[in-house]
């Protein structure tokens, strides 16, 4: 106890922090005389002897031992899980198909070693992986789920609303232990989920964002509002190239058509829009990529997060045949680079690049890029040359501190086939870091779903920061400088001058109590305020 007393001292005190300070104290107080503690063991002793008085809590201390503290500087923790694999209508010719696995999973990946690991059980994935984060120092009382499994809309209905029942059920574990207890497939009903979504409105382990994964071609008005009964707020679609040539030769199944009516249905109903997009598919060039690329920022797409993932070729697959029989040809990395350098520069403000290049073991990977750390290196090619990225990701203020008067607002306004977007935000006006922004939609196309008519629809508040537990101040962080508040204001004053008598917004079941501060009242889907 006394070690780790000493151990908490030297970590609060040392002025200049390095990546490796944390490892040269530890080895001056080894562990039973051998070894070193783990950032789990360090995490448990500090919260023990903070309970007891032992030991004043401290913000530098909990940062400092917090391990990969980057997984909650974007304001939530985010929890990973997958469906048990299932048929998918896709006959993608690049698309790996373990038959453990749900298509176009890899059981190497880490994600889906977890899944397999809890047995692509829902709710010991999403129990287990809160837990996990907690061990290792990281807030868990804002949750984002991502529900991944190739494609959901082919599940069985009831299948997919116990396996979203039995996710809320482990968040909810949180705050109390009743709901481990498993209805079963056939015994799990929309009132059931119903219920536990009820229970994590207050719960210790809130959802702030649920997110489901789909193809454009399975995007039905029907689908949308059977998402919304789920809780989701996101919705994940591989659209892959907006060239139907290129589709059409990777047999992807679907056209451009089918991607413009998924993206305008989903925004009329106030999703955000998650897309993937791949590089270098078969008959595709640096030059067709670079010209696809603009393409995804014209009024019919300009999706709100977007991952890129270069073509891998994976065991197994019709394109590995294409490759051996000398048909196709992974870039080298002069031309993955070539292409970075030209397309990372175009990425709109209002855009997050979630991820570029998939979490794929090299192992894995017949042939392309085995870099993971590709981005790292495009980034550096693209400050040597002048130029700049700057999608929300490269802005995130992630674990700096804010103050006000450094403070200032940004409103980009941007057309889409059915919409007038506003992205509102806070940056700082020395570095440009995003503080927080706010996505407001202005319908220019009568909504299906009745509820949204007549409305205006925040389809996302979101403010960056190290999670702050809901309900404690924390000086200094982004999180509550009442910057969510403010926005929601401005969008308000907007919505107003548009015309509009309300405002709706498409809330996750964790931040209902948010809104309800905020005089949103519930609707059926949505929640909704009247202006006065």
């Amino acid at each position: 106890m006394e070690d780790f007393k000493e151990i908490f001292k030297k970590i609060e005190d040392i002025k200049t922090w390095r990546e490796d300070t944390l490892q040269t104290i530890l080895k001056k107080y080894p562990k039973e005389g051998k070894g070193l503690y783990r950032h789990d063991e360090l995490v448990k002793e500090y919260k023990r002897l903070t309970k007891r008085n032992e030991l004043v809590p401290s913000k530098t201390i909990e940062e400092r031992i917090r391990m990969k503290p980057t997984r909650t500087q974007s304001g939530v923790a985010t929890v990973t899980v997958l469906m048990k694999p299932f048929m998918c209508p896709g006959k993608c010719i690049f698309c790996p198909n373990e038959p453990n696995m749900p298509k176009s999973y890899i059981s190497s990946e880490p994600g889906a070693q977890r899944a397999l690991k809890n047995n692509f059980d829902p709710y010991l994935q999403t129990y287990n992986r809160i837990r996990a984060l907690q061990n290792i120092g990281h807030r868990t009382d804002k949750i984002e789920l991502i529900i991944l499994g190739g494609t959901c809309s082919v599940y069985p209905e009831d299948y997919i609303v116990w396996f979203v029942k039995r996710c809320f059920d482990g968040m909810n574990s949180f705050g109390d232990t009743k709901y481990e207890k498993d209805l079963g497939v056939e015994n799990t009903s929309w009132e059931n989920l119903y219920k536990v979504q009820g229970i994590n409105e207050t719960t210790v382990c809130r959802n702030v964002g649920l997110v489901l994964e789909t193809r454009p071609d399975y995007i039905t008005k029907e689908e949308v509002v059977r998402f919304r009964k789920l809780g989701a707020t996101k919705i994940q679609i591989g659209i892959q190239s907006l060239d139907d040539s290129i589709l059409k030769l990777n047999n992807r199944g679907h056209g451009v058509k089918e991607i413009k009516t998924a993206f305008e249905l989903l925004r009329l109903a106030g999703f955000k829009i998650h897309a993937h997009w791949m590089p270098n598919l078969y008959g595709s060039t640096v030059k067709k990529d670079i010209k696809d690329y603009k393409r995804l920022w014209s009024k019919d797409f300009r999706p709100d997060e977007l991952k890129i993932y270069p073509t891998s070729i994976i065991r197994n697959t019709v394109l590995e045949k294409h490759f051996r029989e000398d048909k196709y040809q992974p870039y080298t990395s002069k031309q993955l680079l070539e292409l970075f350098v030209n397309i990372l520069p175009l990425t709109p403000r209002y855009t997050r690049l979630t991820r570029i290049v998939r979490d794929i073991p090299a192992n894995e990977i017949v042939a392309g890029n085995k870099s993971s750390n590709f981005r790292q290196i495009a980034e550096k090619e693209i400050l040597k040359q002048g130029k700049r990225i700057q999608d929300i990701r490269s802005r995130e203020i992630k674990g700096e501190s804010v103050t006000w008067d450094n403070l200032e607002l940004e409103v980009i306004k941007y057309n889409t086939s059915v919409s007038k977007e506003y992205f509102i935000s806070y940056k700082t006006k020395d570095r440009d870091r995003i503080c927080s922004f706010l996505r407001l939609s202005i319908p220019k196309k009568e909504i299906f779903i009745e509820e949204l008519k007549y409305s205006s629809i925040i389809r996302e508040v979101h403010v960056y920061g190290n999670v702050v537990n809901i309900g404690k101040e924390s000086k200094g962080e982004s999180q509550h400088l009442g910057l969510g508040k403010k926005m929601i204001q401005i969008a308000e004053d907007i919505s107003k001058k548009n015309g509009f008598k309300k405002i709706a917004v498409i809330s996750a079941i964790g931040t209902k109590e948010y809104y309800k501060k905020n005089s949103f009242l519930n609707g059926a889907l949505y929640m909704h305020k009247m202006f006065e």
